[in-house]
């Protein structure tokens, strides 16, 4: 991230990497280049075009064909399947359809008879805006000083004066049909502009190669941010009103908010946080002008459709206030929040405008702390945050030179309920059965446990894995991450028994994403002896990971659910031995017993919060178990007189089904029981040893 730090953007095109690309090759070269840096446009945001001949499938004849990101995706890791391809005679005969500003959204209907060779991928409302600027390439991006200089009260005289009439301005208006037609109009009008400014939103520049594009939009971001840097007038956002919190401090309060927080935005969907205390947002909750400035709300569309049009700004005075007095106030603040957004959507409602939607903050600032945000996943929680953070030097840019101008509510209102927008939403796929769960994951490195966890991450779940073994540990996150995504895996070093290990591995899982739903206490060992040879350290041992060690996990767990009054699931990984004892394994027997019996206690006392306790109990797991890797499997071989390579054939035989039990037979155990399928079972037991008649429960 060093890059967005520096106030230089380098430009990055290198002729060697691209040496004999086709033209939609180049296009993707550069739009990914330009997707790459955050400085140049946010993620998801800006699209790029490029106007290509090619040869016509029907007739064989060669045709000018529009390039250009389709809807959705990122330009810095999109791929050629991510653009939309377009005949440009069909697109410039759309003008004569066009009926003005009230058949906007009838136009987009219009796009996909304009279709080149069938391709899937739909084109974006911005469509238009790229065809019809007679310039073979066209880039569409948001950078936070050019949309700083478009939100400033004086951002078209800004415009001038900084780009001495090479780049043209157009006011606000949202994207469409008509401001297709304008730029058109304007670049006609003035064939010497090397770009335009649109107010409160972003760039378009152009260029007769890609490369010329690419250099050129660039160059003017350079321009904008060098003006910025050299005339900014005064103290950011008014000088700083709240001093510095030591980071320890913010963490603190961060683990001990966040579960009452979590709880209440969760009323309506399961949500997951995300912490940023970066310097660009501690410089902005902690000024004078914090409170007032983000009262204002945001400018860029894609600014506020992440962000909501305003965050929700608590007051927080550390040295006067504590935790407590901040979670004491949060019902009244977010009753206000909700009242306050309700009202804007009556206010500005249509008559066929979607039903309101969740009417919570996604973005909470905090002065002297930092910045929560809360969404369906951990990528849009993450996203949101960047995007209030392009906010942030937004108005940081704008305030230096000018006025910062937000959005006009009605208009903020008119793209945030779009009746297109709504559709796009209706065409997302349904959300996975754990979107929005947390689960940590207790003795992740081990077999059951990494099973258990790629099921829950395969139904939507984010997942900490914890283990007292590093190594393991670190190659099973790598794993994880390399097939469901960095966003949703993390782990950290853990010991069960070690209570201060314990509280800071379950704080590290409220830091990382806001809370907790599911617990698979999973950490075990196994050992074997006959009782006379068990000594007492054996013994404590046994004690100490597979009775203590799950008591101090589950109290974690249970402190958590309960503080965020949603619905939670503890699922202990138990053992046959715990309700069939095996001959010479005294002490591992014992501990598996008082286990279950702890998930008894855990039902009982969780039942009137929500909090479900329950079982699986699996047996002679040895495929991918740790446990069999040392002794124990020595152990087990030698009490039934068998060598070590014939204990899992002893063991399916053993079993009244006659298969071998896997660690993914347990994880689709695990996943029932934290899933809202059991929703009403508690203090219950899953036996899964492929059929053992002396462990059936009774």
């Amino acid at each position: 991230m060093g890059q967005e730090k520096s106030n230089i953007i380098t430009n990055r095109w290198d002729d060697k990497v691209c040496e004999g690309f086709s033209e939609e090759q180049l296009l993707l070269y550069r739009s990914n280049l330009l997707g790459e840096d955050l400085r140049v446009t946010n993620y998801g945001g800006g699209n790029t075009s490029a106007k290509v001949m090619m040869k016509d499938p029907l007739s064989g004849n060669n045709v000018d064909v529009l390039w250009v990101k389709g809807s959705g995706g990122d330009l810095g890791s999109m791929n050629l399947g991510g653009f939309s391809t377009l005949y440009m005679e069909k697109l410039n005969s759309l003008k004569a359809l066009y009926r003005g500003l009230d058949f906007e959204d009838e136009m987009v209907g219009y796009l996909p008879h304009c279709t080149f060779n069938i391709n899937p991928r739909a084109a974006s409302i911005d469509t238009p805006l790229h065809a019809f600027i007679a310039q073979k390439h066209v880039d569409h991006v948001h950078p936070d000083a050019i949309i700083a200089i478009a939100a400033a009260k004086a951002g078209e005289r800004l415009t001038e004066e900084i780009f001495g009439g090479e780049i043209g301005w157009l006011p606000w208006q949202r994207p469409g049909f008509d401001l297709g037609l304008k730029l058109e109009a304007l670049y006609n009008a003035k064939p010497h502009l090397k770009g335009i400014i649109l107010g409160g939103h972003g760039l378009f520049t152009w260029g007769a190669t890609a490369k010329e594009c690419y250099e050129e939009t660039i160059r003017i971001i350079q321009m904008g941010t060098d003006y910025l840097n050299e005339h900014s007038s005064g103290e950011p956002f008014g000088g700083q009103k709240v001093a510095p919190i030591e980071q320890a401090s913010r963490q603190d309060f961060v683990t001990r908010i966040v579960p009452k927080l979590r709880g209440k935005l969760s009323a309506e969907v399961r949500k997951v946080g995300h912490f940023n205390d970066s310097a660009e947002v501690m410089q902005f909750i902690n000024s004078n002008r914090a409170k007032e400035l983000a009262a204002l709300g945001t400018s860029c569309p894609d600014h506020f459709l992440r962000t909501k049009i305003r965050p929700l700004f608590i007051d927080f005075d550390f040295g006067a206030e504590s935790v407590d007095d901040v979670v004491g106030k949060l019902d009244t603040l977010l009753l206000q929040y909700y009242k306050d957004y309700e009202a804007y959507y009556e206010r500005c409602r249509h008559d066929d405008s979607p039903a309101m939607r969740d009417a919570y903050p996604v973005v909470i600032l905090i002065p002297g702390i930092g910045m929560l945000t809360f969404a369906k996943d951990k990528a849009t929680a993450r996203i949101a945050g960047e995007f209030y953070v392009n906010a942030i030097n937004v108005i940081r840019g704008a305030t230096g030179v000018s006025e910062y101008v937000a959005l006009p509510e009605q208009e903020a209102f008119n793209i945030e309920y779009w009746l297109l927008e709504e559709a796009k939403l209706k065409r997302l796929p349904q959300p996975k059965s754990l979107a929005g769960r947390i689960a940590v994951v207790t003795g992740g490195a081990g077999g059951i446990g990494s099973a258990t966890a790629r099921r829950l991450l395969r139904e939507g779940a984010c997942v900490v894995l914890t283990d007292i073994d590093e190594e393991n540990l670190g190659q099973a996150e790598t794993d994880l991450k390399a097939e469901f995504g960095r966003e949703n895996v993390r782990a950290v070093v853990t010991d069960v028994t070690d209570e201060q290990s314990v509280i800071r591995s379950f704080h590290f899982a409220l830091q990382e994403f806001g809370g907790l739903d599911i617990l698979v206490s999973n950490a075990g060992l196994a050992s074997a002896s006959p009782i006379e040879e068990t000594s007492l350290a054996l013994w404590q041992k046994n004690m100490d990971v597979l009775s203590t060690g799950y008591f101090l996990v589950s109290r974690e767990a249970f402190r958590v659910m309960k503080a965020q009054g949603l619905d939670g699931a503890i699922v202990f990984i138990g053992s046959k031995n715990a309700l069939a004892a095996s001959p010479n394994a005294a002490a591992y027997n014992t501990a598996k017993s008082a286990e279950l019996h702890l998930a008894r206690c855990l039902a009982l006392e969780g039942a009137e919060h929500g909090i479900r306790a329950n079982v699986v109990n699996p047996d002679a797991v040895l495929r991918g178990s740790k446990i069999w890797t040392g002794q124990w499997r020595k152990e087990r071989a030698d009490t039934y007189d068998l060598q070590e390579n014939q204990l899992e054939e002893f063991y399916r035989k053993r079993s009244m089904l006659k298969r071998s039990v896997l660690p993914e037979d347990i994880a689709e155990a695990v996943y029932f029981l934290a899933s809202d399928l059991a929703a009403k079972s508690t203090g219950n037991i899953i036996n899964v040893d492929a059929g053992n008649a002396s462990s059936f429960t009774r």
